[in-house]
């Protein structure tokens, strides 16, 4: 009589640190100084969860034809301007969206970006919604997209095989700031989000930030071990404040565009 089969043990161990709102510069500090001990095998593979107050992030390919109403326009509603030396054009982060920057050893970086495809599409799918990957139709569509919605952004850098920046989630974050932008090089994008694809009773940030947190893991084969900021050597009280009160979102109406001068 043959035996079950036992299931494949879970692969190495993937730490993941939950750490609310995040202001960009200091992500950006957080990532390199991780990075380097990434390097230096002082730390394992690690994900970073969090959230940003408004900000564009220009990558590397990114045109000043991107941010059209110009910067006194964006500083007027409070969003920052950084530039950054990820791939992809430009990209807004805010509350409600959901930003996973994971610290890790990648050999194959093509294989690396549809595995994180792979996992955001896997999440989306057990709350309700049916998303897919576009990226043969040219890299200003890596990322993933409902129909022809585009709900999650990535972008990544590599140095010396390890990698910094990721992707985000649009959760329940107020779309209008895509608006006032070309996003990710596409003029004619429509951006969505989980509430806007959902309805009203749809889970919030914080459940869909573990939901997250467990797909990646699953597509990346790992085990995934949950660490608080202090065991990574992260200060919060230097993380720049906290989010915003966000307006309700009204998911009947697609995000206003305001006109764009000539």
């Amino acid at each position: 009589m043959s035996q079950a089969r036992r299931p494949e043990s879970p692969g190495p161990e993937l730490r993941v640190c939950h750490l609310g709102t995040v202001g960009y510069a200091y992500a950006l500090q957080l990532q390199e100084r991780l990075r380097a001990r990434r390097q230096a095998g002082e730390l394992p593979d690690t994900l970073l969860l969090l959230e940003h107050p408004p900000v564009y992030t220009r990558g590397r390919r990114a045109g000043a034809e991107e941010l059209p109403l110009g910067a006194d326009f964006y500083s007027a509603r409070g969003i920052e301007i950084h530039d950054t030396d990820r791939g992809g054009r430009l990209t807004y982060h805010g509350p409600g969206q959901l930003v996973g920057y994971p610290i890790m050893a990648v050999a194959d970086v093509h294989r690396y970006l549809r595995t994180m495809e792979h996992a955001i599409i896997a999440a989306l799918a057990q709350v309700g919604i049916r998303a897919r990957s576009r990226h043969r139709e040219g890299s200003d569509y890596t990322g993933v997209w409902v129909e022809q919605r585009k709900i999650a952004s990535i972008g990544v850098h590599l140095s010396r095989g390890v990698s910094t920046h990721g992707f985000a989630v649009n959760v329940e974050n107020d779309l209008e700031p895509f608006s006032w932008v070309v996003p990710c090089g596409l003029a004619d994008v429509s951006m969505t989000s989980l509430a806007a694809e959902t309805e009203a009773a749809s889970e919030g940030i914080a459940c869909f930030r573990k939901r997250m947190a467990h797909a990646f893991c699953e597509a990346f084969e790992r085990r995934q071990r949950l660490v608080c900021p202090p065991r990574l050597g992260i200060d919060l009280a230097q993380a720049d404040g906290r989010a915003p009160e966000r307006a309700p979102i009204n998911r009947s109406a697609p995000p206003r565009r305001e006109p764009v001068p000539a």
